[in-house]
């Protein structure tokens, strides 16, 4: 069992005072998995205070050090990738094969490409009569999910790191392993003291305190757009700069012009991935927008491709679906599932309850309903689950509009065989990212969403841009 009871600030591993503990659960198993201390809003105090002292020497170091300091992350990080793999497993039930290939590989990527963007950024520009610095922004207080919990931390800290601001950071108390593992590498990395510190705890204790507090001049937020919308509110009184990534309900437009064996393969690439990471991910392309004329086609496509998704145990060697992360979190799929029955929608695969032989864990079966409207449960709520909801349209405009009907805007998906008329539908789409027939994550491009998903970006120069002041000075010529 992992004990990890410790905080990290300035420089130290240190026993907090007046900390209650937490247990965390494993989801594959439902055992206890370890404990964790949960710190207060006067632990922030000690972390904020450590940032704030470390940020008047750590913004001076130059290009090249900072270089060198993310080089011997990447280092130390390298060498503790099957470690980082297994604390994912156990933490969050992710298979071996995605926390290996996927989960544990994207937080070394974010800090290899940060040392890229670092390498040729132009910090100083001019104009005209004008010198146009970019310049640190100060301490970041950075908050960070359970679903993807390395990815979503390094492309924080990476460009937070880059760009010379230091960090006080709260990872999920649901997923801390893998925290731990990371801030054992930048210790060992030797990360100034101070830089970055690290702490647990509740969001409405301690990442409101990291949102709220005075020394903090930014706070990067990663969670549901409610706990988003209690960040934006807390960080308001001191006018600190906010971003968000919030939560999602994609739409995945498959378009009229496809061939049997595409259209198919569209369809069943949709739902299967639906089922990575257990259907946990924001961007989840979860409202499947089918030609009317086609749906049978896509309903017997959908159904076929879940059915084939293998649920078990992330350590088994089979390409495999694990469990969701928690109790709370398989409570609410059960109960949108059920709602999905209730209004109406038909059930194609998957339903409530448990998959066979997995009575143990938080298992969910990969579901699929057909026939849903947008005004179902299913159809508006972030399910954040494998749930795939299909929708039929009987022309592109409409099929836009149902695509635009959320309150949300993180990702977009289209297939289809015309370039003119996947750019125009690309065009009406009001989404951050959009995936044409089936493109991947692209680790450069910037993530962030439209309306309720979000603002600001992620991941690439515009991530970068997220951690830096511009400062315009007047009569001095570079």
């Amino acid at each position: 069992m992992r004990d990890y009871l410790k905080f990290y600030i300035n420089g130290e591993w240190k026993t907090p005072d007046n900390a209650s503990t937490l247990e965390v659960i494993n989801p594959a198993d439902e055992s206890v998995a370890g404990r964790i201390s949960m710190g207060t809003s006067d632990h922030v105090d000690q972390a904020a205070n450590a940032a704030s002292q470390a940020f008047n020497s750590y913004y001076q170091y130059s290009r090249q050090q900072r270089v060198e300091l993310l080089q011997e992350i990447c280092t130390q990080y390298k060498a503790r990738m099957n470690d980082m793999t297994d604390a994912i497993i156990e933490e969050m039930g992710a298979p071996r094969w995605l926390a290996s290939s996927s989960q544990a590989l994207s937080g070394y990527g974010h800090f290899k490409t940060n040392i890229e963007i670092l390498n040729d950024y132009a910090f100083n520009r001019q104009q005209g009569d004008a010198m146009i610095i970019k310049e640190p922004i100060g301490v970041c207080g950075l908050i960070t999910p359970w679903n993807w919990p390395i990815n979503q931390i390094s492309c924080k800290l990476a460009p937070a790191l880059a760009t010379g601001c230091t960090v006080v950071w709260k990872p999920s108390e649901i997923a801390p392993f893998s925290a731990q593992v990371l801030m054992e590498i930048l210790d060992s990395a030797g990360v100034p003291d101070g830089v970055v510190n690290m702490l647990h705890g509740y969001g409405p204790e301690v990442g409101a305190a990291i949102s709220a507090h005075p020394l903090i001049q930014m706070v990067s937020f990663t969670g549901s757009t409610r706990a988003g919308v209690a960040v934006a509110k807390d960080a308001a009184d001191t006018v600190k700069r906010v971003t968000q990534e919030l939560g999602g309900k994609s739409p995945n437009i498959i378009l009229d012009d496809l061939d049997e064996t595409t259209f198919a393969k569209a369809v069943a690439g949709g739902m299967k991935s639906m089922t990575v990471n257990s259907g946990q991910n924001c961007n989840a392309p979860s409202r499947m927008l089918v030609p009317a004329e086609r749906l049978q086609e896509a309903v017997a496509a959908a159904k076929a491709a879940a059915e084939s998704i293998q649920v078990g145990h992330p350590n088994s060697e089979d390409r495999v679906m694990g469990p969701v992360i928690s109790a709370v979190q398989w409570d609410k799929i059960q109960d949108l599932i059920q709602a999905g029955i209730d209004e109406g929608a038909t059930l194609v695969a998957g339903g409530t309850g448990k998959p066979d032989g997995l009575d143990q864990g938080y298992y969910v079966k990969p579901t699929v309903f057909a026939n849903v409207h947008s005004d179902m449960r299913i159809a508006r709520e972030e399910i954040f689950g494998p749930v795939l909801s299909i929708m039929s349209y009987t022309d592109d405009a409409e099929a836009i509009r149902l695509a635009n009907d959320t309150p949300y805007g993180l990702s977009g998906y289209v297939s289809g065989a015309d370039t003119e008329r996947l750019r125009e539908v690309v065009s009406r789409l009001r989404a951050g990212m959009i995936h044409v027939n089936g493109a991947p994550m692209d680790r450069t491009a910037p993530f962030g969403g439209y309306k309720q998903s979000g603002n600001g970006r992620e991941k690439g120069l515009e991530g970068f841009d997220e951690f830096l002041e511009t400062k315009s000075v007047l009569g001095i010529k570079s």
